[in-house]
């Protein structure tokens, strides 16, 4: 399996390379050169498999260039507090498939603890180190941060909208201390963190110098990796049909549903695309409106986006695979801020996906109602997905919804909505009074790029 850019202009290359490359040189985000289509027999063998084993079968049709991916695999999953690891409960007349059972409580570390170890494999077969550069809302974070901590040969920047994450967000990352880990605060939004993140990475010579990795969904493996959960669902639901209710700010979460219903022909029917009020994407599945809005905080801290950077590898598949005709709309994007598709193209999006907005009130009322219909508590985003997937439901047809973080993360909102604070788990109780460490830069390519440089392995 080999792997180009959305935007055509670097020489293929394999799995390997792809993940230790992260962002395309060419300012594009990577892509197979052609997505697998599983056969019924490899269906059939599925079905049975423990989640590890699972996972090592779906990766492995597109890293088939990994000796190791199997031990990779185990090591990355025995983390997880749960032995299905993403385990798929009933809640009502719907699903939900909980993706929080990892270190950080938040469906990142499904992808983010193998993303740290593929890292640290590929380093000591390689020799050298890297500084791993990423922007988080809230989950990628503190996921990521946990996937390297204490590595040897990996320093680690990761850039936080200062006080537009959660408390609880926020701790995760600063108080974990170790000397490869640097927590930095920009006063701004995460989309100015992003920005900053493309624009370093499309620094070459900054790039290579540092060796710069990437963490965020720009990386292919973060994709892959979340592929699996959707093919797990699929597998023990055995229904003809499967839709599933996707809370979305990145696209990266949504686009491995993608690629995954690729995978499995006629197996997953629509994506249910699920926004709070920062509305892109339920605009472009709507009315074919892709333009920049102001980021607005909301209780649902993750999704507070208003760039996804991930919508550049689906605008490739809408775009017929025409690479050149991509790189073109992304140039007129970063100049105008604005996409628009006629109602051909809208209808053909809608093939793939329904989408609905909720807003803090509805978010509020689907948990309350959650919580006492069915004693189940869901955190703000997944309330998001839970509301948008009984407004987008089709009769007849399951419909998966995706449980993207533990809801002890959001107190305040779970407090709002039933009256109390949710239980701690034990990874969170106490998290106040340990000591945190943090550095707060301006919005600014150049303040990020000095510390870099101050503070990254070379």
């Amino acid at each position: 399996m080999r792997y180009i850019s959305t935007r055509g202009r670097i020489e293929p290359v394999e799995f390997q390379e792809a993940v230790m490359m992260g962002l395309a040189t060419d300012g594009g985000l990577l892509l197979p050169q052609r997505l697998p289509v599983a056969d019924a027999a490899s269906v059939a063998r599925w079905r049975s498999l423990a989640y590890p084993d699972l996972a090592r079968e779906v990766i492995g049709l597109f890293a088939g260039d990994l000796p190791a991916l199997g031990a990779l695999v185990e090591q990355s999953y025995a983390t997880f507090d749960h032995p299905e690891v993403t385990p798929l409960v009933e809640v009502g007349d719907l699903y939900v498939l909980e993706l929080f059972h990892g270190p950080t409580l938040a469906f990142k570390d499904v992808a983010l603890q193998l993303l740290g170890n593929l890292f640290e494999h590929l380093l000591a077969a390689r020799g050298g180190f890297m500084n791993i550069l990423g922007a988080t809302s809230g989950d990628t974070g503190s996921a990521a941060i946990h996937g390297v901590r204490g590595r040897e040969g990996i320093n680690i920047f990761i850039l936080h909208p200062h006080k537009r994450v959660s408390p609880v967000q926020e701790l995760q990352m600063t108080t974990v201390l170790d000397r490869n880990v640097f927590n930095i605060a920009v006063q701004g939004t995460f989309d100015d963190g992003q920005a900053i993140v493309k624009a370093i990475f499309n620094d070459i010579p900054f790039k290579e110098r540092y060796r710069l990795g990437a963490i965020n969904s720009i990386n292919w493996a973060r994709i892959v990796a979340q592929v699996v959960y959707y093919v797990y669902a699929v597998l023990r639901l055995d229904a003809h049909e499967v839709d599933f209710a996707v809370p979305t700010g990145n696209f990266g979460d949504i686009f491995a549903g993608y690629v995954a219903r690729r995978l499995l022909p006629g197996r997953i029917g629509r994506l249910i695309l699920a926004t709070n009020t920062n509305d892109l994407l339920f605009r472009f599945v709507t009315r074919g409106d892709y333009s920049k809005g102001a980021v607005v905080a909301t209780l649902s801290p993750s999704m507070d986006i208003q760039v996804a950077s991930n919508f550049e590898r689906y605008l490739y598949y809408l775009n017929g695979e025409d690479a050149e005709r991509t790189r073109a709309m992304m140039e007129d994007f970063a100049a105008t801020g604005r996409l628009a598709f006629d109602a051909g193209v809208v209808a053909q999006v809608q093939q793939d996906f329904a989408s609905r907005a909720v807003s803090e009130e509805e978010t509020i009322a689907t948990i309350a109602a959650t919580y006492k219909e069915h004693g189940y508590l869901l955190d703000p985003h997944s309330a998001v997905g839970l509301a948008a997937a009984q407004h987008c439901r089709r009769p007849g047809v399951p419909v998966v919804c995706l449980a993207t973080a533990h809801p002890a993360k959001f107190e305040a909102a779970v407090a709002r909505a039933i009256g109390r604070r949710p239980e701690r788990p034990p990874a969170l109780r106490d998290i106040e009074k340990r000591p945190a460490r943090c550095e707060i830069l301006p919005a600014d390519t150049e303040a990020v790029r000095r510390y870099i440089a101050r503070h990254g392995l070379q």
